[in-house]
């Protein structure tokens, strides 16, 4: 990195020759060769205006010049270790960092709330910016504006690092007092019923249950499509209309609305709700954390279902 024309790493290189005296000791403490220590010295010597260290027998000894820079510098130099001390390392309960996110608003619905209860104790100063899934949400983690993508597996950015959240089931929601989801749900009955069905974002993309649906039930007779997960139950409820739904998202709303649901009448495949963070960031200590994070509040949000369903 340069200043004013001048390779910031020639500092270093300043305040070592001054203490050791001698370009052999200088280059030896930093692991270069000789030369280009030497090198090294005559470049900040050009720089400078000033000779910076005089041979005198065996010794090199600084100019008036070369210990009034090194006055200054050290505590600059120190303050630089302090500054990349500090960025590699992290900690949540002193830390004011802002976390971009791309999430949807079923993860948010089902998984955040654990998450940010989490947060609130152990890093209370920690701001999370969630964003919603867009046509851009992709090229945007390419180039690092988003910390974090959570996304099913399908539409990963390839090339960056990709871990499992959890595998999720998708199920079939309808009213409480819809008969069709008052028994157990025949294929006949789901494919000549009315449909609510989910696209995402401004592209207009079909969700995870809705490109699995083209091709497992084709010519599915769809109503209403929503631009979100959680508008879901309010259009069905009061109505005969079908919708396939996460079935965490189904467990939560079911808690809020009058509805109910049935397994899906044929095999169906599981969604696997994948985390990513761009490649350059892999060892971010800070993302690395938020990831620790978000695993904590998926094996809470699992397990409760779990003890709900036994």
């Amino acid at each position: 990195m340069r200043f004013k024309g001048l390779d910031l790493n020639l500092l270093f290189a300043l305040d070592i020759l001054v203490e050791e005296g001698s370009v052999t000791r200088a280059a030896e403490r930093l692991n270069v060769s000789q030369p280009a220590m030497s090198a090294s010295l005559a470049r900040l010597r050009q720089f400078f205006g000033n000779p910076l260290l005089v041979s005198q027998g065996r010794r090199m000894i600084p100019t008036a010049e070369a210990i009034s820079l090194q006055r200054e510098l050290k505590p600059l130099l120190g303050r630089l270790d302090e500054l990349i001390a500090a960025s590699t390392a992290f900690d949540p309960a002193r830390s004011d960092r802002t976390f971009r996110i791309c999430a949807s608003d079923y993860l948010v619905a089902v998984l955040f709330n654990r998450l940010v209860i989490r947060l609130q104790h152990v890093a209370p100063s920690v701001r999370l910016d969630i964003v919603a899934p867009s046509q851009q949400a992709q090229s945007e983690l390419d180039r690092g504006e988003i910390d974090l993508l959570l996304t099913p597996q399908e539409h990963c950015v390839e090339g960056h690092p990709t871990e499992l959240l959890f595998a999720e089931r998708h199920v079939v929601v309808g009213w409480s007092g819809n008969r069709l989801v008052q028994k157990p749900l025949t294929l006949d009955a789901f494919a000549r019923a009315e449909h609510v069905a989910v696209r995402v974002g401004q592209a207009n993309r079909a969700s995870f249950a809705e490109s699995q649906l083209a091709s497992l039930a084709p010519g599915r007779r769809i109503q209403i499509t929503a631009s979100s997960f959680t508008s879901v139950p309010d259009l069905v409820v009061g109505t005969q209309r079908l919708a396939v739904m996460h079935r965490l998202l189904a467990r939560v709303m079911a808690s809020r609305l009058d509805i109910a649901w049935q397994e899906m009448p044929f095999p169906f495949p599981d969604m696997q709700q994948m985390v990513q963070i761009n490649r350059a960031r892999r060892d971010d200590p800070g993302l690395r954390w938020l990831v620790s994070q978000l695993h904590a509040a998926t094996w809470a949000l699992l397990a409760e279902h779990v003890e709900s369903l036994a």
